[in-house]
């Protein structure tokens, strides 16, 4: 038997996840300075462009299901960075708007891609690439 394919050395999987957590771990102390979690920080990522969404389109938009969506909104809108509302049309859908509060909030955050660069050594054409590629694997998701 082969058992090559079984060697982590060989897994997409692994240098994808380790990646990913090694990023995150690099936006932690950059996103303690305005009180978020990555996850908060691509929530409002999502707010501060869109203003006000449905829960359901929310979580299409970050690859969240609502089991975790949930009292990630719940936490935001407990600091007041967001409100959830129910929809006049639709009782059972949910409506999440940004406030004052957070809208303000993106002011502070504005240096947070800025130092993530920084952190990164990636040319600006590997970094496409890097995206490109991602996105390809998450559209075939």
């Amino acid at each position: 038997m082969n058992y090559d394919l079984l060697k982590l050395e060989n897994q997409l999987c692994f240098p994808l996840y380790a990646a990913a957590r090694g990023v995150v771990k690099l936006y932690t102390p950059l996103l303690a300075e305005i009180n978020l979690t990555y996850t908060q920080y691509i929530t409002m990522m999502v707010m501060w462009e869109r203003k006000q969404v449905g829960v359901k389109e929310l979580g299409e938009a970050l690859y969240l299901d609502s089991g975790t969506l949930t009292p990630l909104l719940k936490k935001l809108e407990k600091q007041g960075l967001v409100t959830r509302t129910r929809h006049a049309a639709d009782e059972r859908s949910l409506i999440v708007a940004v406030t004052e509060r957070g809208e303000a909030l993106r002011e502070k955050a504005l240096q947070i891609p800025v130092k993530m660069r920084q952190c990164l050594d990636l040319s600006a054409d590997e970094a496409g690439t890097l995206y490109s590629i991602l996105y390809k694997l998450l559209g075939q998701m």
